[in-house]
């Protein structure tokens, strides 16, 4: 009996190891598509001759290095954190149903790029980066305030989860305050914020994204065990385990707060990778978080590689947003993985 536990548990191994290790290379396949094609294509020689060579085209080597590759690594840091705080909260919460923007971290952003916009500060690089800020700032503020109403009664995953909805309300109202007022260019600049974009992505908004999801995914990592306590049988249960109940669920939503506002003031709002990504991971290794975490990163960003890369040729050379395309995969997808759970009972 113990002897067939351990072959059952050794084969269920080998098999997230074989389906991580597909991921893997799936993704690689996507890469080598998203800089191969486009206005002008690329043959997977001339890939490795332009980044390896300095002497060679230089216009081609400016459309790879400059345009495709900032655009292709912002498209994977974006999946890969969306969807790595999407199973975190989900996981912290015991609601498969919550993705990150379920704590008003999206409206609260686009509020804040909104009010940067009506100031003007759409013109010029400068004025970029102030959008940037101003939508970072007002993320992170909604955060806080989320925190600070569940702290009063205690940091527990209702409280997260209605005072999120309560935040996503105002903030939406807020922006809807700010549209009306806003004069028709500024009204433009600010729907094309919200529909989520990696049109002139540069280096520099890919290192800061990439470095705070380098700096807040291992704090996701390292709570798998507590993650799978909360999921198993809730805060009773991770208490029993040892777990301090509260400093979890602070950490791991601060964590998945960061890195979801980091990307959205980068991007734009791009919906739907926080909540399909990890229940595709989940239908693939189960509900262990050990392995679901880092599947549903690969599986957000091969959704949001795929998502840009069709946006980009489908109706070339117009780009459709990725946030668009996204929801398009993502809706029917989520639709569809919701209705195959009903049936195993998963919901």
């Amino acid at each position: 009996m113990t002897g067939s536990l351990h072959a059952r548990l050794r084969h269920e191994r080998r098999r997230r190891q074989w389906l991580c290790a597909g991921a893997f290379m799936l993704l690689l396949l996507l890469i080598s598509i998203s800089l191969s094609l486009g206005v002008r294509d690329f043959s997977p020689g001339q890939l490795l001759h332009l980044l390896g060579s300095a002497g060679s085209d230089p216009a081609a080597r400016a459309v790879l290095l400059e345009l495709r590759l900032p655009r292709t690594a912002m498209a994977l840091v974006a999946g890969a954190g969306l969807a790595l705080s999407g199973a975190a909260m989900q996981g912290v919460t015991r609601n498969v149903l919550v993705s990150p923007y379920t704590m008003g971290i999206s409206p609260a952003a686009a509020f804040g790029a909104s009010l940067a916009i009506l100031a003007g500060a759409n013109l010029g690089a400068s004025g970029a980066w102030f959008i940037i800020a101003a939508a970072f700032a007002s993320a992170v503020t909604c955060a806080v305030l989320v925190l600070g109403l569940a702290a009063m009664r205690g940091v527990t995953a209702t409280m997260l989860v209605l005072g999120g909805i309560g935040l996503t309300h105002l903030f939406a109202a807020l922006t809807a305050s700010v549209q009306f007022i806003a004069s028709e260019q500024q009204l433009s600049a600010i729907v094309q914020w919200t529909f989520g974009s990696l049109n002139g992505i540069t280096w520099h908004e890919v290192g800061i994204a990439a470095v705070v999801l380098v700096v807040c995914a291992p704090a996701l990592l390292a709570h798998a065990w507590a993650l799978n306590a909360f999921a198993a049988g809730g805060d009773e249960v991770a208490a029993s385990l040892g777990f301090a109940v509260r400093r979890v669920r602070a950490v791991v939503t601060v964590a998945a707060v960061m890195i979801t506002a980091a990307i959205v003031s980068f991007t734009g709002v791009i919906g739907f990778v926080g909540l399909v990504a990890p229940h595709i991971a989940r239908l693939l290794v189960g509900g262990d978080h050990r392995w679901l975490l880092p599947l549903s990163a690969a599986c957000g960003a091969i959704l949001v590689l795929a998502a840009d890369t069709a946006g980009r040729l489908l109706l070339a050379p117009v780009i459709v947003p990725v946030g668009i395309v996204v929801a398009y995969i993502g809706v029917p997808l989520f639709l569809h993985l919701l209705l195959g759970s009903r049936h195993r009972g998963a919901l």
